[in-house]
């Protein structure tokens, strides 16, 4: 099985910084894309950022400039560094990472979301 564990939310004022890690565990073969998105309170889920297997990465316009995804493939590691947050960054972040396990065909795995609340 497959655990994806995110971690680095809170509350941060306008024009703030925080970084947002998903690390993934268990019988990991590889790990392709690297995905995050958020979902604000009424709204649907939307896309963030994705970061390939080979480094390429995509941002969402609304995000384009301030914010940067990274990975770590020794760790199973994702990172969104997140700057000049604005009050509609506040959302639940979740992290989509697509992976081989030994035990069944690549699929898409979802962490469990964490909050980034942006408010003064």
């Amino acid at each position: 099985q497959v655990q994806l564990v995110e971690s680095g939310g809170g509350l941060v004022q306008p024009g703030g910084s925080l970084r947002l890690s998903c690390v993934a565990s268990g019988s990991i073969i590889s790990i392709n894309g690297m995905t995050w998105y958020r979902q604000a309170p009424g709204k649907e889920r939307e896309y963030v950022a994705t970061i390939t297997s080979g480094g390429v990465t995509n941002y969402a316009d609304s995000v384009l400039g301030r914010f940067a995804i990274s990975r770590d493939n020794v760790k199973n590691t994702v990172y969104l560094q997140m700057n000049s947050l604005k009050p509609e960054d506040t959302a639940v972040y979740y992290c989509n990472l697509n992976i081989a396990t030994k035990y069944g065909p690549r699929r898409d795995y979802w962490g469990q979301g964490t909050q980034v609340t942006v408010s003064s």
